[in-house]
């Protein structure tokens, strides 16, 4: 399912437009956004959770050369899926 079809998904099941589906979406995409970037964690019980954790700068290796490079440290987001999602895919 990709952004399209979601936002359709959204508008049949809620009864709503698809651009009130488009703007809902977004809305809830650009404040979890925003959160993360703060870095606040977002949490929807049942759902799962988003938080952000630092990656630490590594060595690693270029595989068409084999040189050794280094990677810079970044921050990276990771989602952890709560028991009800995780019970509804099994």
């Amino acid at each position: 399912m990709n952004k399209s079809d979601l936002i359709d998904a959204m508008a049949e099941s809620a009864g709503i437009t698809k651009a009130a589906a488009k703007k809902a979406l977004e809305s809830f995409l650009g404040n979890v956004e925003k959160s993360l970037k703060s870095g606040d964690r977002v949490s929807l019980v049942g759902f799962g959770s988003w938080s952000v954790s630092q990656r630490a700068a590594r060595e690693g290796r270029n595989p068409q050369t084999g040189k050794t490079i280094q990677i810079a440290a970044k921050n990276v987001v990771k989602f952890k899926a709560g028991s009800d999602l995780s019970d509804a895919v099994n």
